[in-house]
């Protein structure tokens, strides 16, 4: 689980620069401003996630099952967050049906809150 979570972080900030650069030079005259400001926010938060999946890949021993519920949700809930706003964010263009999409995006962002809550009560436990 440790090299799946530190490959998992890898890969979303590979893709999340790659994204940022796509939105930044491509998509200015694609997608409105306001979408292409929620499109930002998922690549921000995959790149938050990527760093929090690097830092937890290297300090958890992924030894219980908590541990590997802490990388399991964040890597589910920034691939649920972030897609469900890239997907969101082209809506206007590709046709996408937004009341299908659109409830996916909290979904991910309450997995990833989980996640975080169960770092937090691993450090208080674990007296970090």
């Amino acid at each position: 689980m440790k090299n799946t979570t530190l490959i998992f972080g890898a890969v979303y900030g590979l893709v999340s620069v790659i994204l940022g650069a796509f939105g930044a030079h491509a998509l200015k005259k694609v997608i409105s401003l306001d979408k292409l400001q929620s499109f930002e926010t998922g690549v921000r938060y995959q790149m938050y996630g990527a760093f929090f999946l690097l830092i937890v890949g290297y300090i958890l021993k992924f030894e219980t099952s908590a541990e590997r519920w802490i990388s399991i949700l964040m890597i589910g809930g920034i691939f649920l967050f972030s897609m469900s706003i890239y997907l969101l964010a082209f809506s206007e263009v590709a046709s996408i049906p937004s009341k299908i999409v659109g409830p996916i995006t909290p979904l991910g962002g309450l997995l990833m809150i989980i996640s975080w809550a169960m770092l937090i009560f691993y450090f208080i436990k674990n007296k970090f």
